[in-house]
């Protein structure tokens, strides 16, 4: 096992996760907060990016940037959800679950046909996580629940398409972006 020596890559996510325990104390839907909240959300893209220029990816600098995530949506959890319970009708409620269950369906069919967890990062998937990661700014701009709508559809549509990716193709690849991909790399 060779060792692991830090880099800039494991700088910007480290402090991706010291911005993230901050934005707990700052207001939701203040300047500070969207301030912070963009600079951590940029520091996700770039760190990735860094790592590959430089040729530093590693799988220190991935667990990092997994636990450097789950800091990140579990404080925006935190932040959003009183927010999102008070705001949000009961319909976006249910698209909701509905995009859990087929997000669910979609990695119990990958571990079971790939005997791995598996999940595409297809182009679809990506909107999504763009789309919640816009969540602040539409409440701050008061347009949060046709926003909320409009992510949530894109969100159960690319829920459909990873499932319908496991369901359809023989092996795991990661190369898939999007369900036309399939036969294409078969």
């Amino acid at each position: 096992m060779t060792s692991h020596k830090w880099n800039l890559a494991d700088t910007i996510t480290s402090l991706r996760i010291v911005a993230c325990l901050i934005l707990i104390f700052i207001p939701l839907e203040t300047v500070w907060f969207l301030v912070i909240y963009t600079i951590a959300g940029i520091s996700d893209v770039v760190d990735g990016t860094i790592a590959r220029k430089l040729g530093k990816s590693s799988d220190f600098g991935a667990t990092l940037d997994s636990i450097s995530d789950l800091v990140f949506y579990s404080v925006m959890i935190l932040k959003m959800m009183p927010k999102l319970i008070k705001t949000l009708p009961g319909i976006i409620w249910y698209e909701v679950a509905l995009v859990l269950v087929i997000r669910i369906a979609a990695y119990i069919a990958a571990a079971v046909k790939y005997k791995r967890f598996a999940s595409v990062h297809t182009w679809l998937n990506k909107l999504t996580g763009a789309g919640v990661f816009g969540l602040p700014y539409a409440f701050a701009f008061s347009i949060g629940v046709p926003y909320s709508f409009v992510v949530c559809t894109i969100g159960l549509i690319s829920s459909t398409e990873e499932l319908l990716i496991h369901l359809c193709t023989k092996d795991y690849d990661r190369r898939i972006k999007s369900v036309f991909d399939i036969k294409k790399i078969k």
